[in-house]
């Protein structure tokens, strides 16, 4: 495996680094992303969500309270999507546990449409396998 770039989160030059705890780490994301949007990575390799501990939880809470109060006074959004994408199927492409926080205003073209939007689309429905 190569050197994951999350584990080198303080020599990444893409992100604005926001703030951090003992456990965790808060970068802003550069652009061609939703401006604001953010994510919270654990200082420890964690391959996904589900194998944070207990400690790295509460130290992502921590962080996503203080992201929430930074995005809120410099964007002002209208509402937020925030989520963690765990294995290829689900969408990661950097294997190391990050949380997503983008803040979402109501002008964005793709506003109101959530995580729900792909869920209930027919059109992503499995090959029924009878």
């Amino acid at each position: 495996m190569g050197k994951c770039i999350f584990c080198d989160y303080k020599n990444d030059k893409k992100g604005k680094f926001l703030f951090e705890n003992q456990l965790c780490v808060c970068i802003e994301q550069p652009e061609p992303v939703l401006v604001g949007s953010c994510i919270i990575i654990p200082k420890a390799h964690r391959v996904t969500v589900f194998d944070l501990t207990s400690e790295e939880w509460a130290a992502t809470k921590q962080l996503i309270d203080r992201a929430k109060q930074y995005l809120d006074a410099k964007y002002q959004p209208d509402g937020y999507n925030i989520g963690w994408n765990c294995g290829d199927a689900g969408g990661q492409d950097v294997f190391h546990a990050h949380l997503h926080i983008i803040p979402r205003h109501a002008d964005e073209p793709f506003a109101r449409r959530g995580i729900r939007s792909w869920i209930k689309r027919e059109d992503n429905r499995r090959p029924n396998k009878n």
